[in-house]
């Protein structure tokens, strides 16, 4: 009996051991297979993650040699007019204002891998390369004195389409005083209480620049290569499209309506811009502005579209980076999106 006991208990441990070990040796083999899963799924992911950056940093590399060279070659062709024949200037002046056109462009279309620094320090050295080309300009094309013109005060007022009206030829009637568009550097200055136009044959694609503008309704119909706005007050300032950037300084309690590839703005309060963008609109030591979609309209609104080069169907104008404001995820306090029953419908009043 105790031999069968003892058969049956040793049959019984082995049978046992023989159960239990088996039951552990696959569940220890389901670990391993786990583990050597998640080692391998860990490993793609590094070296995935490593590529990706491998690509973003040889993208911000490419952006940066390629950026850097691009100005340094606009920059050597504004220098190369100091002294130079008035031809050889004109063509070099065009020549760097397309070239400095496509470097915007170039900068918007690698926005997606760029920083914030980077973006910024970017957007620092074509707003200077801007500058210079205007200084260029002015210095090596001395603009020629304004002139005034008279025009009646029936003939200053906009047509309800938004259209221009002839100047008038009777100086009896002081009327609105336009600056003639006949000079080298299209815009308007130190000027209060006027009506103030500029045409798209005065335009022609030339940078804008208004500056000093006190109570002035402003109309610029055509396309602008830039648009500059510096010293502007209580003004209502509406311009076509701008094949790329604006600049505004120092402007308060204005109303500003423009399509552009860029906005750069500083140092402005308390004004409403109407805008259609195709980048992102960038502010900086502001505070009181709204947005809203640009929405004023004249009969060849649609070929300035054409002529300026823009996406008519591309509008970031609620797209607003505030350098001031850098807490992620709360909006900043210094913009906001104007209500749709604040926004204005009427232009020719």
């Amino acid at each position: 009996m105790e031999e069968r006991n003892g058969v049956i208990g040793e049959t019984g441990v082995t049978g046992e051991t023989g159960v239990t070990g088996g039951s552990g040796a696959a569940r220890l083999q389901e670990r391993l297979q786990k583990r050597h899963q998640a080692r391998i799924e860990d490993a793609e992911r590094r070296r995935e993650a490593k590529e990706s950056r491998s690509v973003a940093e040889e993208e911000v590399q490419y952006f940066s040699r390629s950026f850097s060279r691009e100005r340094a070659d606009i920059e050597e062709l504004l220098a190369s007019c100091c002294g130079a024949e008035r031809s050889l200037v004109t063509q070099n002046l065009e020549e760097a204002t397309d070239r400095t056109t496509q470097l915007q462009k170039f900068l918007n279309d690698s926005l997606m891998f760029l920083t914030q620094y980077e973006l910024r320090q970017a957007q620092a050295a074509l707003q200077k390369l801007q500058t210079s080309l205007t200084e260029t300009r002015e210095g090596a094309l001395p603009k020629k004195k304004f002139t005034f013109r008279a025009r009646t005060k029936a003939a200053g007022k906009v047509s309800a389409a938004g259209t221009p009206p002839p100047a008038a030829a009777s100086p009896a009637d002081p009327g609105v005083m336009a600056v003639d568009g006949a000079s080298e550097q299209c815009g308007f200055s130190n000027v209060r209480d006027e009506l103030l136009i500029k045409t798209a044959e005065e335009i022609q694609k030339q940078d804008v620049l208004l500056t000093h503008l006190s109570n002035c309704r402003v109309r610029l119909i055509g396309s602008p290569s830039t648009l500059h706005l510096k010293n502007i007050d209580s003004c209502e300032i509406l311009c076509g499209p701008v094949s790329s950037s604006v600049f505004i300084d120092q402007c308060r309690n204005s109303t500003l309506a423009f399509p552009c590839q860029q906005l750069r703005t500083h140092n402005t309060s308390d004004t409403q811009v109407y805008l259609h963008v195709t980048s992102r609109a960038i502010i900086e030591d502001c505070w009181g502005l709204s947005f809203a979609p640009f929405s004023w309209s004249y009969p060849t609104l649609e070929e300035d579209f054409a002529v300026s080069g823009l996406d008519r169907q591309r509008n970031n104008w609620r797209e607003v980076d505030d350098f001031n404001w850098l807490a992620a995820g709360t909006p900043s306090p210094n913009w906001t999106v104007l209500p749709e029953a604040d926004r204005k419908t009427s232009w020719d009043s």
